[in-house]
């Protein structure tokens, strides 16, 4: 009986809160900061390989806003 009621017990308890996880931590900050680094590195590779052009033009805030204007022209 008392092994029983051990398994009982352990089944009533509740999972306590134990907070965020270092592996959801990783996941929330970790993750984001990998996508923005693969779309800047994108941008600027795709800039200066495919368009032929400096880096330094693809670092330039007037460049990526010129291209916008031209994406979403009326």
């Amino acid at each position: 009986m008392d092994r029983q009621e051990k398994v009982k017990s352990e089944e009533k308890k509740e999972p306590s809160p134990q907070g965020i996880s270092k592996w959801t931590m990783i996941q929330w900050v970790l993750i984001p900061l990998l996508l923005v680094a693969a779309l800047g590195g994108g941008l600027a590779v795709g800039y200066v390989v495919l368009g032929k052009k400096e880096l330094s033009d693809a670092l330039q805030w007037s460049t990526w806003r010129h291209v916008y204007d031209l994406v979403f022209a009326p």
